[in-house]
């Protein structure tokens, strides 16, 4: 099983709003994640808006591509979007770039 944690930057202005949003995923979308191989799925959330995602998977681009030709996600990624800083155009799960594990405590 691949562990993989990401950063993204939630704009300071939007933290409490994105903290909300999380409290009632769509059914849908949770349902999709789990489908696609999202495991163990977690977003922490600093107040200056630094998200660290963390997931396990079989393998992530494979998942992560399974998410893109959901619709729900596109949807999600829609309305996401603008919550989130330094994107370049792109959606927040096309900018998730994975950190490099340097230790891990089995």
């Amino acid at each position: 099983m691949q562990r993989v944690c990401f950063l993204l930057k939630v704009r300071t202005d939007r933290v409490d709003e994105y903290r909300l949003r999380h409290e009632d995923v769509w059914r849908e979308m949770r349902e999709a994640l789990t489908a696609t191989g999202w495991h163990n799925y977690s977003l922490f959330l600093r107040e200056d808006g630094l998200l660290v995602g963390y997931l396990e998977t079989e393998d992530f681009d494979a998942a992560r591509a399974a998410m893109d030709a959901t619709d729900v996600n596109a949807r999600w990624q829609a309305e996401m979007g603008s919550f989130f800083e330094e994107l370049d155009g792109q959606a927040p799960d096309a900018a998730m770039r994975p950190l490099t594990e340097v230790f891990h405590l089995a």
